[in-house]
């Protein structure tokens, strides 16, 4: 074969003939080899579908999207584009960690000579294992009432020290410095430097939050970060940092991402704003708007000491204007003294007419109950009296009996205590005599 009829190998010029050396690689310009390689993966590539998590997706206001596809471990990644009219097709809205399918080219965009898929068409897969992942700690971390609304304490209103947690190398940490700067430079800030991505970025943000929460100082806590895909966000979805942001001790702000972005922090967190700069823009108040407030106050404070003091004035005036006439002064308390003496005379000489009833009346029943004694003591006597006279030993030996009596004067009551023979005494109504016992005649016993 001729040289001249010998295809030429692309990158290479051909050798000519009798050359003794080969000539040196062809040398190209961007954009034939930018333009080189896009034809090559258009050939190669014409058509292919692919799987992967959607990252960072966003919508022009074209109307064409953007966003990146990545592998379930996050070792590779895909830049890709979809135009408005395939946009336009879309059954469902793309989220961030979304598992999708695409089907389109892979094309390279020349004027940054980068690798791109041109994507046609998108069917949802699954959620994405790192979005599932989300899910499980959402709800793992819901169950241990770490999100309950009852737990969020109210953000100090006219706080004098802020607390803010992220990395000193973040746009966020300049983004709430010069918010706090412009809004309320009266209030000072306390930065706690923490990694906000990466493998030791969990226990490091946490550390600070406790760290934090330690000192006391601050009397609101800023957690910032920028915005983000949810691996670049992750780290604010870790139980450690989710669990040191409900465990602070100071309230907690959080404001992670742009307004779209959702980590499980923002749950746990006394408050959450859309963006680090909306964080601080509700961690102070304007500082115009405080001094509206302050001198409001002022003016109420004036206004309730000028009116207090007027009080008082008059009040002294009426107390001066009394005691340059004593006399007038005087005169209630004398009539007020007067009355009170004019009561305590009716009231003793009441008193006293209440004693004087009360005792005649205890008189008049003493004297009663008196009567009602003698009377009851009275018939009482008179009962025994006439007890004793019945048994009178006079009237009985009036009646005809006599008491007989042996030589000592015992009384004999039986014919058993008799002999014949012996001398007894007997006792009668109008005197004594001494007989002496002839016979004895014992009763018959009754039957």
């Amino acid at each position: 074969m001729a040289p001249a009829d010998r295809p030429a190998v692309r990158g290479v010029m051909p050798v000519e003939e009798g050359a003794g050396r080969a000539i040196g690689p062809r040398v190209w310009e961007v954009a034939a080899l930018v333009h080189a390689v896009a034809d090559t993966l258009a050939a190669r590539f014409a058509s292919v579908a692919v799987r992967g998590e959607v990252s960072g997706y966003t919508r022009a206001a074209s109307g064409h999207c953007y966003f990146t596809l990545k592998d379930a471990e996050g070792t590779a990644a895909l830049r890709c584009a979809m135009f408005r009219r395939a946009a336009s097709l879309l059954d469902f809205a793309p989220e961030e960690g979304h598992l999708v399918e695409l089907r389109g080219r892979l094309a390279v965009y020349e004027p940054r000579g980068e690798l791109q898929f041109v994507v046609e068409s998108m069917q949802r897969a699954g959620a994405g294992a790192l979005y599932e992942r989300f899910l499980r700690l959402k709800a793992q971390l819901e169950a241990e009432g770490l999100f309950d609304a009852t737990r969020k304490r109210t953000i100090v209103r006219h706080p004098a020290c802020i607390g803010v947690v992220t990395s000193l190398a973040a746009a966020a940490l300049h983004d709430v410095l010069t918010a706090l700067q412009r809004r309320a430079p009266q209030v000072r800030v306390i930065v706690y430097p923490s990694p906000v991505q990466g493998a030791e970025a969990p226990a490091a943000l946490a550390a600070a939050i406790e760290t934090a929460g330690r000192h006391g100082r601050a009397d609101t806590l800023i957690v910032a970060r920028g915005g983000g895909s949810l691996e670049d966000l992750w780290a604010f979805n870790e139980a450690l940092v989710v669990r040191a942001v409900a465990a602070s001790r100071i309230p907690v702000i959080a404001g992670i991402g742009h307004e779209t972005d959702v980590s499980l922090v923002d749950f746990a967190a006394d408050l959450r704003a859309p963006t680090p700069t909306a964080a601080a823009e509700l961690a102070a108040m304007p500082r115009e708007e405080a001094l509206a407030v302050l001198h409001d106050l002022a003016r109420r404070a004036r206004r309730g000491v000028a009116l207090r003091l007027d009080g008082q004035a008059q009040r002294l005036d009426r107390t001066a204007l009394r005691l340059a006439r004593p006399a007038q002064a005087l005169a209630p308390h004398r009539e007020r003294l007067a009355l009170l003496s004019q009561r305590q005379r009716t009231a003793m000489h009441r008193h006293l007419e209440r004693q004087q009833q009360r005792q005649a009346v205890l008189a008049s029943r003493w004297m009663q109950a008196a009567r009602q004694l003698r009377l009851r003591a009275v018939q009482r006597l008179d009962v025994l009296v006439a007890r004793l006279g019945a048994l009178d030993p006079q009237r009985v030996l009036s009646r005809g009996y006599a008491w007989l009596g042996d030589a000592e004067g015992r009384a004999l009551t039986s014919v058993n205590q008799l002999q014949p023979g012996q001398t007894v005494k007997a006792r009668l109504a109008d005197g004594r005599i001494e007989a002496q016992v002839i016979g004895i005649e014992p009763d018959k016993p009754r039957r």
